[in-house]
């Protein structure tokens, strides 16, 4: 026999039609490792590569063989925000066709790292260094000697060329920029950053509060240093509700968990779709967890039978309809649909919403192997690999997933874009989903007993949620957004890196309750901590109580307006909860009343503040 090997497990690898040719965009030395697929550089190696993106503080657009800045103008109303482009300076060379004839008429992106990005003009000898956050823009004439450098020096001291994000301990990342010239290093902030920067032990940064440039994110203002830390609020991973179930609950949400269990048949799911497959495997994994909590071992059983029968074709790649396969020209995951058809699966072919599906997924499979450790160890690989398809950090050459798919270091959110190309850049609709995906990879490692895994998924979640409640979520007072879209909003629709859209992909901006509930499913323990603002709560089913008069709302969106109300007005959303009729496919009665019975008082003055989420952090100042 053969010794085992410790190879990434890979499932069947295809060679997708859909997807776009990196060759042309990216320089040949990129090309023998995964690329970015949801990145902040995404439209430069899109189509012609022409469409803006937006490097804080200016929106870039590339053409043939220049440049174009602009410090954009912010245009807004009642239901959307956006940013103008229109070039406030364009940068470019004189071409000899002759020596050029051979060259690319395009850009190529050169390098890039989590912060920054390099575009080269072969054809005009310009290299501009695009680092996010930085006041300047630095082009470079790369045929150019020492003196022109120094030209170039005397109107720009000290300037960024990259930066990297390293997650070096639980909760925090650590921006380091790699500068040139000479003196301090001015970079700017958005108003996340500047609530993160860690301030108090670090004498070698400088804020400059009044140094400010207008953004669509919120004020920029000056940092001075080239190594910045931002530590985000701890919380704690469970897998069980966070303030525990009232015991006088345990009945009902008994009678309904046996009802639940009692109506899965997995031989009647008709679905074929990664996205809904996945939701029922998430939604089936909850009842086994609630089982744990009201003590109701005697279905776990039969969930556990459900859940290997709807995972294990997926993992073994005897799916009948779709599966996972592997490609290897962008480096990452796609289905037996997505690679012959870039609309089925909601894009994730070409890279779309990848965190929001292999979420779920590896939601059921933490919950299977937590309780079932020898499934666990057989479909580790598997598990590992749907996980590094987002998740993946390494940079190294024999990576097979690009570093951070989905994730953006910069922002501390995720995009669900993928490989097309927008004109108003990255969005992203479902802020619980992309949460469930760092807490549903926390989890397995909880499962396997991997604590950097858990450290990451758990860094990864926090900074996701300060950045939802940060740019998502719409407080009556906030000034960011500007009077009129403040007055009609309390949570954005679609979010993009260069726009605001209060209507969804799905859905127009009237109907409140998709918008509240997109932001909200699933249903999870990490939601308590995604919406701990009650305040905010209680102004959010406020403005989308209205909405549910209107004909024809789904009983599944109904659900998750209650669940919110039943943070502050417990008894009346358990009522209303009770009277409802149907859920969300990835959702069901046990979880509603299992939500709301968790939602009583606890004496909670022990572990106040940064401690609220995370009760050993009372213990650690």
């Amino acid at each position: 026999m053969s010794p085992p090997t410790n190879h990434p497990f890979l499932f069947s690898e295809t060679q997708s039609t859909v997807l776009p040719d990196p060759t042309r965009f990216f320089s040949p030395h990129l090309l023998s490792t995964p690329l970015p697929t949801n990145s902040f550089f995404q439209n430069f190696v899109l189509k012609n590569g022409d469409q803006p993106e937006y490097i804080h503080p200016y929106l870039i657009k590339s053409s043939s063989s220049s440049l174009s800045i602009c410090y954009p103008s912010l245009s807004s109303n009642s239901s959307s925000l956006h940013q103008i482009f229109k070039p406030d300076l364009t940068i470019s060379s004189f071409i000899n066709n002759t020596q050029h004839q051979n060259s690319s008429t395009h850009h190529i992106v050169s390098s890039f790292s989590d912060l920054s990005v390099t575009l080269d003009f072969p054809q005009s000898n310009l290299r501009f260094f695009l680092v996010r956050g930085s006041p300047f823009l630095t082009c470079l004439l790369t045929d150019s000697d020492p003196r022109i450098e120094a030209i170039l020096d005397r109107f720009s001291s000290c300037y960024p060329v990259s930066g990297d994000a390293i997650f070096g301990k639980p909760f925090c990342v650590e921006y380091k920029w790699k500068k040139k010239g000479r003196g301090d290093l001015l970079m700017l902030a958005h108003p996340l950053h500047r609530r993160l920067l860690s301030l108090a032990n670090d004498s070698s940064i400088t804020v400059l509060d009044h140094f400010k440039y207008k953004s669509i994110d919120g004020d920029l203002v000056g940092v001075v240093g080239e190594t910045w830390l931002l530590e985000g609020d701890q919380l704690s991973i469970t897998w069980h509700s966070i303030r525990g179930l009232k015991v006088e609950s345990y009945a009902e949400i008994a009678d309904a968990l046996q009802k639940d269990v009692e109506a899965l048949d997995s031989p009647t799911i008709s679905t074929t779709s990664t996205y809904f497959y996945g939701k029922l495997i998430a939604r089936t994994a909850r009842l086994a967890l609630i089982a744990e909590e009201v003590y109701c071992t005697d279905v776990i059983p039969a969930i556990l039978s459900f859940l290997k029968e709807t995972i294990e074709p997926w993992l073994n790649g005897t799916f009948g309809g779709n599966g996972f396969l592997y490609e290897g020209k962008w480096g990452g995951l796609v289905t037996t649909q997505g690679s012959l058809d870039s609309w089925a699966e909601f894009g994730f072919g070409v890279y779309n919403n990848h965190h929001y599906y292999l979420g779920y997924f590896l939601y059921g499979i933490s919950v299977l192997a937590k309780i079932d450790h020898a499934w666990g160890r057989k479909y580790k690989k598997q598990a590992y690999s749907l996980m590094a398809d987002f998740m993946n950090l390494s940079r190294g050459a024999n990576s097979k997933y690009p570093r951070l798919r989905c994730f953006d270091c910069w922002k501390l959110h995720s995009w669900a874009g993928g490989l097309t190309e927008f004109a108003d850049g990255r969005n992203e609709e479902n802020t619980g989903e992309a949460l469930n995906a760092y807490y549903s990879a926390a989890l397995v490692g909880l499962a396997y007993g991997d604590t950097h895994l858990v450290a990451i998924g758990s860094t990864l979640s926090a900074m996701q949620i300060q950045a939802a409640q940060t740019w998502w979520h719409v407080r009556v007072d906030d000034k960011m957004y500007g009077e009129d879209f403040t007055r009609e909003n309390r949570v954005v629709g679609v979010l993009w890196a260069n726009k605001r859209d209060s209507g969804l992909w799905f859905a127009p901006r009237e109907w409140k309750e998709c918008r509240l509930g997109i932001q909200l499913l699933p249903l999870v323990p990490i939601s308590e901590v995604l919406f701990s603002d009650v305040g905010f709560v209680r102004e959010l089913v406020k403005w989308t109580l209205p909405a549910l008069a209107r004909k024809g709302v789904s009983e599944g969106w109904k659900g998750f307006v209650y669940a919110l109300e039943g943070i502050y007005d417990n008894e009346f959303a358990l009522e209303k909860i009770r009277k409802l009729i149907g859920y969300d496919d990835g959702n069901s009665l046990t979880n509603l009343l299992w939500w709301i019975h968790s939602r009583h008082d606890v004496d909670e003055l022990a572990c106040e503040g940064d401690g609220k989420f995370c009760w050993f952090a009372q213990y650690c100042d």
